[in-house]
């Protein structure tokens, strides 16, 4: 029989070897999530180089864009904008937040020869911004920035901070509704008055895009809404950030 030592000592060179075994796994793993990831990534910024090429090309721009990333636009909710608003030709667009976005809705407006949009800003500095690219873009007589402070306003019984409405055109069809504001930071479910405030003013066929459609946030209004509004159809786009868009069909 072995002595107690030597039992002692092959067991704990065991141990030994079975944790070195289990570290190696998961170095192993976690390598392959890096790489993973890593692909993911790399085909994501694909994607959007893609979907800025895309824009560069169906706007015919021959000025440089603001920056689409952070809180900003992505490229392929852009296009998507772009696509819809040249092929739907709509008259009316009211934007929730200004920035990029106008810039994009503004030219098709321009391409289109008809239709101006109309877009709210609860930031007066965002506003100013946008305006001073509206012109560097000469496209500032096809979008009007709004200076639309956050009020308090009841929706659904609940007390939310929404844009000031009241200088959008009065008994104005909205043919295609833009949802990226305001920011997050404000109020959970802070996009849920879009609903109340805007869809009765949608024309039949309307459009809406609601960006940032992955957030849980977001995901919840969007069932508030579906329960609410049965007459809109929803549907996902694997857009960067999520975008939903929704049609109004209205029940004969």
């Amino acid at each position: 029989m072995f002595p107690l030592t030597s039992l002692l000592f092959i067991a704990a060179t065991l141990l030994l070897c079975a944790y070195t075994l289990h570290k190696v796994r998961l170095i192993h793993l976690m390598l392959h999530d890096v790489r993973d990831q890593s692909h993911r990534e790399s085909a994501g910024l694909f994607r959007q180089l893609e979907a800025l090429q895309g824009l560069y090309t169906d706007l015919g721009l021959s000025r440089s864009l603001p920056d689409t990333r952070g809180w900003a636009a992505s490229p392929d909710f852009l296009l998507e904008l772009t696509r819809h608003a040249l092929a739907d030709r709509p008259g009316v667009v009211v934007e929730c937040s200004s920035g990029t976005s106008t810039l994009v809705l503004a030219r098709c407006m321009q391409i289109n020869g008809g239709g101006k949009v109309y877009s709210l800003a609860h930031d007066a500095a965002y506003a100013r911004e946008t305006r001073r690219q509206l012109d560097r873009h000469g496209l500032s007589a096809w979008a009007e920035v709004i200076d639309a402070p956050l009020t308090a306003q009841e929706f659904g019984g609940a007390i939310w901070p929404w844009y000031a409405t009241n200088r959008l055109p009065r008994d104005a069809e909205i043919d295609m509704l833009v949802i990226d504001g305001p920011p997050q930071a404000t109020r959970s479910l802070a996009r849920y008055p879009a609903g109340p405030a805007l869809f009765g003013c949608l024309s039949p066929g309307a459009a809406v895009f609601l960006d940032d459609a992955y957030r849980p946030d977001e995901q919840q209004i969007l069932r508030r809404w579906a329960d609410e509004y049965p007459e809109i159809e929803q549907r996902l786009l694997p857009c960067e950030k999520g975008c939903a868009v929704l049609r109004y069909r209205p029940r004969a």
